[in-house]
């Protein structure tokens, strides 16, 4: 099944039947118009046909294929000529894996940690600060801040230079023979307000070994963040690219692009109980253009740091072969 979480679906190529559903709702002219109509408000399907001056039986057939898909919701409310179809966007963003899992027999863990569950916050430098649901947590401009107990409320976090580690507690790990490892969250530059161009080398460690530099382009605004606040000013930060490293056997890898030779041996995972994850602005970097982390309720992605883990049970393993 297609995961939908708030405004965000997810999919991948291990679910043919709901991409070839989906492909086909897209692949029309006339609903990508209603997605379009449907992303200023809910329409009932009267108002939908005189919008896009279509008959309403076609109207009517775009709206169930859309449906069927999971992009929109319908909802069935009483009109002046008896009950109306009233239509409303389900569905937002949309992130595709195309990548097969590696092994039907193998176990995925996923493991989620808000962007202010960090266990050390390292050298961070203004321009900073941590923002909430409804308020800013810490001062602006202030790392000292960034220790607050507040911080585990954070949707919104930047600093122009330092560093974040988050401990992801998995303490059966010397149970598992990991394939593979993944971790992902959405973040973009940090400029005065926002700006494009605004290039930032922002670094990704797990266990100490970097895996890898992604250069992000710009610190993203102009419009409003997907699920962004109401509150927070359009002249700010508004969303940033949702990025996924991943660990094999081969090597480390930004959105299937090979990066470096880092591989999941090298990650030494049965070293600890836990698994460190750092994200850094590192003071060496070539573009020293500052982070922006998003958590679940901020950007445009409803998420905030995601670990996740492919493995097979290693005392299975053992009692097959014997």
């Amino acid at each position: 099944m297609n995961d939908i979480r708030g405004k965000h679906m997810e999919l991948s190529i291990d679910e043919p039947d709901e991409l070839c559903r989906l492909a086909h709702a897209l692949a029309s002219p006339v609903r990508i118009r209603i997605m379009r109509a449907l992303g200023d408000g809910s329409m009932n399907v009267g108002e939908l046909a005189q919008k896009l001056d279509i008959p309403m039986s076609s109207a009517a057939l775009a709206v169930k294929t859309l449906e069927e898909a999971g992009l929109i919701m319908t909802e069935i409310q009483p009109g002046t000529r008896g009950a109306m179809k009233i239509c409303s966007r389900k569905t937002d963003t949309i992130a595709l894996s195309l990548m097969p899992e590696e092994g039907q027999d193998e176990n995925i863990l996923t493991l989620a940690m808000p962007i202010g569950g960090y266990s050390i916050a390292e050298g961070i430098e203004p321009t900073c600060g941590i923002v909430g649901d409804n308020a800013y947590i810490c001062d602006m401009d202030d790392p000292t801040g960034f220790y607050v107990t507040g911080r585990f409320a954070a949707q919104l976090i930047w600093f122009r230079q330092g560093a974040l580690e988050y401990r992801f507690s998995c303490p059966q790990m010397d149970k598992m023979d990991v394939e593979w490892m993944e971790i992902s969250f959405e973040a973009c530059s940090e400029a005065p307000m926002h700006c494009d161009p605004w290039k930032s080398d922002i670094a990704v460690s797990i266990n100490d070994k970097r895996l890898g530099i992604w250069t992000s382009p710009c610190d993203c605004g102009g419009r409003h963040g997907r699920i962004t606040p109401a509150w927070w000013p359009e002249l700010n930060t508004q969303f940033g690219f949702l990025k996924t490293w991943r660990v094999t056997k081969e090597g480390s890898f930004l959105e299937n692009e090979r990066i470096s030779d880092v591989d999941i041996d090298a990650l030494d995972l049965e070293s600890e109980a836990y698994v460190s994850v750092r994200i850094e602005v590192p003071e060496d970097a070539r573009n020293l253009g500052g982070i922006n982390l998003f958590g679940e309720n901020f950007g445009d992605y409803p998420q905030g740091i995601v670990l996740r883990i492919g493995y097979h049970l290693a005392d299975m393993q053992e009692d097959s072969g014997g």
